[in-house]
């Protein structure tokens, strides 16, 4: 009897045992239901944002015009449109100036009564070469009173020249001195006068002339030759209104392609295999008309220049609708008796 209650208290102790047991596994399974509620919501909520938000992307879609604006182009093409019409400007603004809309401009420099003028003559020079400019001068060359009366007539002449690498030295200074006495210069601001820019300067020239004077034709001389001026003159007038025409004493020539003799081209592999220059009017004295140098000018940014400042302007010609006249009277090494030119 006395072993009755101790089984029994055995048996509730036993029983206890699994209701103490199971309380956390009641938590865990309470806040896993929480976590779960969370979750469901969280995604619920999203669901919602998403359908929101397909929604208003579809209202938008709808409300936008089938026709893409300007601006949707520009986004799409990455700015396609834009460069096209920046590239029609350009070519407008070479039509215009091809065209002679620079009218206002060279009217500023032109003859008196604002007829076109007939040539315009540059003479090319150096810092060191006064004296060299002073015979001319005094030779066939007019100055002062007889130098306006020439422009009266249709034709400029001035002495080319560009400035010093040391910007407002004694040479710029003797120059501007000098110009101011005898009012024959052409400065070239933007070419710097040396020996190795040499085959620069006619892009220089060219374009300068072109932009200052109207005239039928525009002319390179070396100060190495002497001129007849009055019978350049006449040549010049009988071919007035001739478009296109690239003057000059024609000739070619052999590719020097060993450095550090006389004539070197740099870019002697260019000319074939034959190594000889394509045809071109002598650098001592050529003729280009108006819109031949408005080429030049419209250009100069993007032409090529060579050692030599002859073979640069045949160069320009080659690609172009001008007509070579090889004329002999040009050449100033000739006989003939009628030449316009002789080395000095």
């Amino acid at each position: 009897m006395e072993s009755l209650p101790t089984t029994m208290k055995s048996e509730r102790r036993s029983r206890s045992k699994p209701l103490q047991s199971s309380k956390p596994s009641l938590f865990m399974a309470f806040f896993s239901c929480l976590a779960w509620l969370y979750v469901a919501g969280r995604l619920w909520e999203d669901a919602e944002n998403r359908k929101l938000l397909t929604n208003l992307l579809y209202k938008n879609a709808l409300q936008r015009p089938k026709v893409l604006t300007v601006e949707d182009k520009l986004m799409v093409l990455g700015c396609r449109d834009l460069e096209r019409r920046i590239v029609e400007a350009e070519m407008d603004l070479t039509l215009a100036k091809s065209q002679g809309y620079l009218k206002d401009k060279l009217q500023q420099s032109g003859s008196s009564s604002g007829q076109k003028l007939l040539a315009v003559i540059g003479v090319y020079t150096g810092f060191g070469s006064r004296l060299k400019r002073n015979v001319f001068r005094g030779s066939w060359m007019p100055k002062g009173d007889a130098l306006r009366k020439l422009e009266e007539r249709g034709v400029v002449i001035r002495f080319v020249i560009g400035r010093s690498a040391n910007r407002g030295d004694s040479l710029d200074r003797n120059i501007d001195e000098e110009y101011r006495s005898t009012k024959d210069f052409l400065i070239l601001e933007g070419h710097e006068e040396a020996q190795e820019e040499l085959p620069k300067k006619a892009k220089f020239f060219f374009s300068t002339a072109v932009q200052n004077w109207d005239a039928e034709f525009y002319v390179k001389v070396d100060d190495s030759i002497d001129l007849d001026l009055e019978g350049l003159i006449g040549l010049l007038d009988r071919r007035r209104g001739q478009d296109g025409a690239y003057i000059g004493c024609m000739k070619s020539g052999d590719v020097i392609s060993e450095e550090g003799k006389s004539w070197y081209e740099p870019d002697w592999w260019k000319f074939g295999d034959e190594k000889s220059y394509f045809r071109h009017a002598s650098g001592s004295l050529l003729i280009l008309s108006k819109n031949l140098a408005q080429y030049i000018n419209i250009n100069s940014a993007s032409l090529k220049s060579y050692a030599h400042d002859d073979i640069s302007v045949g160069s320009w010609m080659m690609g172009l609708q001008a007509t070579y006249i090889d004329e002999n009277r040009l050449c100033c090494s000739s006989i003939r008796q009628d030449k316009v030119c002789s080395l000095a």
